[in-house]
C-alpha cells in the first residue's frame, strides 16, 4: 500500500534587527508533543485547502499576521519519517512582508513566541524545522529524511 503523507505547512517569519535577520519562533506547550521546543508557526494542510491557503490561515490563527499570497516565498519541500513512523511532507514558506507584529494567539498551546537567527537556532528547536531552516539557509528546495535519532 503506498505512503499517505501527512502535508505541514510552516512560516519562516523573517525581520531585520539592524542587519541580523532573525525568525519567529514559537514555544510549544501542553500540545502532548515536542512541549518545550521551539517550531516555526505551522499547521497541517486541512480538507480543501491548498498549501498556500493552510498557511495563511495558520499564521494567522497562531500569530494574528496577515500575510497575502503574493508575498510567500516557496523556500523548501521536505519528505520526512517522525519518530512515530509518520510520514510527512513539509512545505516551507519564507516571507518578510506581512501585516501587524506577531502575537501569541494561542497562548493555551504556545508559551511565547521569540525572535532567533536562523543560522543559531537554539537547542530546543524542533528537528523537523532545524532541518528545513537549514536547507533553506543552503537555497537547497529539497529533501528527505528520516528520524533517526533521539529527538524530534
Amino acid at each position: 500500500m503506498p505512503a499517505t503523507p501527512i502535508n505541514d505547512v510552516m512560516v519562516i517569519l523573517e525581520r531585520r534587527n539592524g542587519q541580523t535577520l532573525e525568525i519567529c519562533l514559537a514555544e510549544r506547550s501542553n500540545t502532548g508533543y515536542a512541549d518545550g521546543q521551539l517550531n516555526l508557526p505551522s499547521g497541517k494542510v486541512e480538507a480543501g485547502e491548498d498549501i498556500y491557503d493552510a498557511i495563511i490561515r495558520e499564521t494567522k490563527e497562531e500569530t494574528d499576521v496577515v500575510i497575502d499570497r503574493a508575498a510567500l516565498r516557496l523556500v523548501h519541500a521536505m519528505y520526512f519519517r517522525n519518530p512515530e513512523g509518520e510520514t510527512r511532507v513539509g512545505w516551507f514558506f519564507a516571507t518578510c512582508e506581512y501585516t501587524g507584529e506577531p502575537v501569541n494567539n494561542e497562548p493555551a498551546k504556545c508559551a511565547g513566541l521569540s525572535w532567533h537567527r536562523p543560522d543559531q537556532l537554539p537547542d530546543n528547536t524542533v528537528r523537523y524545522n532545524g532541518l528545513g531552516i537549514a536547507h533553506y539557509l543552503k537555497g537547497e528546495p529539497l529533501s528527505a529524511h528520516w528520524y533517526d535519532s533521539g529527538t524530534v
